[in-house]
């Protein structure tokens, strides 16, 4: 069975009335729809790009910019082209096919809405016109050279790439490791998120967690049913500070889309996030497993490139006071780094404090060397980061070598470890 935007050609082939749209292109976007009414949109398109590049060589969603250009400058015989041009290449991407009915609609009449036709299934019409708003939005309004995400504060020399999800504009970043300059934005892609949007608490909530989180695995297309597309990368929801604050829920993967769909709506999975086909391959070619940070967040922070440095030397210098103190051998020095709520699976406060206290009375020197140090700020209100590192531990009683994390909370201007443990 055909799609039903395919069935709006015969009811418009051999139409020859002179085109007209009604209202600008941001009225037939956002027409009767109050879910949009608080997304900021620019007045007009710049277009800069439009002969940039031929349209079979720009990725779909530049081409969907181009396309809506053109029906804001009233050249609608122009945007159809490159409409079923789009179609040609991506057979399966339904939002096209919406935009191609209403562009031959447009010949009949005044377009009052985006998915004219009185027939369309309102549901459909409605998560392509949400679609469409955050592709626009996404592309028009990308991070500038000089946006830092606040959470990517330090990468390891190992991690080549991060991610970074801001489910409020159903984007996905990935920034460039440049060392000991701020990380470098290279690609950006549209994704979908939970049915019922973000901040995961429970299993079953159809939510997209929010936090630090890392990609733990590859799962091949072989090995998985067709709605997961392309493949699968979990990722490590719950991760120590989700469990510590009560929640649950398994399974949260990067993943694509089924084979007869392009995209999907931005509110579309069970809690995971779902890029197309093609993205998701291009994003795998930067994924290292076990390494690569996936932070997500309800709107990202940006920094200055001078903020990012403060806040960054701000925390190294609170880690390395750290490491120095737990190597003087004064505990008292060393457990002021400890927050009174801090906890693990071990120890509460009390115990941690009482066997550290114990421990060092054995010791004539300790010595304590980290390596592989990253840091990532959590995302939300709370000032929170996790902080990952190898450690070497040497005494004249005991070598040890570990990966440990450690969450640091920003308590009354001070920065102390809420929690610690294995990486």
């Amino acid at each position: 069975m055909r799609p039903y935007f395919l069935s709006l050609w015969p009811r418009v082939i051999g139409v020859l009335a002179i085109p007209a749209i009604a209202g600008v292109l941001w009225a037939y976007l956002l027409s009767g729809q109050d879910a949009a009414a608080n997304m900021e949109m620019p007045v007009r398109l710049d277009m800069e790009d439009a002969a940039t590049a031929p349209d079979g060589d720009v990725a779909p969603e530049t081409q969907l910019e181009r396309i809506f250009a053109d029906i804001e400058a009233m050249r609608l015989a122009a945007a159809l082209e490159r409409t079923e041009n789009l179609i040609q290449r991506h057979p399966n991407y339904r939002l096209a096919y919406l935009i191609q009915g209403d562009l031959l609609l447009a010949r009949a009449h005044p377009l009052e809405n985006f998915g004219d036709a009185h027939d369309a299934p309102p549901e459909q019409v409605a998560d392509l016109r949400a679609e469409a708003i955050v592709r626009l939005r996404g592309y028009r309004n990308k991070p500038s050279a000089n946006d830092v995400p606040r959470y990517l504060l330090q990468m390891n020399d190992s991690q080549r790439h991060a991610i970074v999800i801001d489910t409020q504009k159903s984007r996905l970043y990935l920034y460039q490791n440049v060392r000991e300059q701020p990380p470098r934005l290279v690609a950006d892609y549209y994704v979908s998120q939970g049915k019922l949007g973000a901040d995961k608490r429970i299993q079953g909530d159809r939510r997209t967690p929010l936090g630090v989180y890392h990609v733990t695995a590859h799962i091949p297309r072989e090995k998985l049913p067709d709605l997961y597309g392309h493949g699968a990368f979990p990722i490590n929801y719950p991760n120590e500070w989700d469990r510590r604050q009560g929640k649950s829920g398994s399974g949260i993967w990067l993943h694509g889309t089924p084979s007869d769909t392009y995209s999907r709506p931005p509110q579309a999975s069970d809690g995971c996030v779902v890029l197309t086909n093609p993205d998701f391959d291009a994003l795998g070619e930067n994924v290292q497993i076990g390494l690569t940070p996936v932070i997500i967040s309800h709107g990202v922070e940006w920094l200055s490139p001078e903020d990012w440095r403060r806040e960054r030397a701000a925390l190294r210098q609170n880690i390395e006071a750290w490491r120095a103190d737990w190597e003087s051998r004064d505990s008292e020095r060393y457990l002021a780094h400890y927050a009174r709520s801090f906890k693990n699976r071990q120890h509460d406060f009390q115990s941690f404090a009482a066997q550290k206290r114990a421990v060092n009375q054995g010791k004539e020197w300790i010595t304590i060397k980290l390596e592989n140090l990253s840091i990532f700020r959590n995302p939300g209100k709370e000032e929170l980061a996790v902080v990952t590192f190898d450690q070497d531990y040497a005494s004249n009683n005991l070598t040890h070598r570990m990966k440990k994390r450690q969450y640091w909370r920003r308590e009354n201007d001070q920065w102390k470890i809420v929690y610690e443990g294995d990486a």
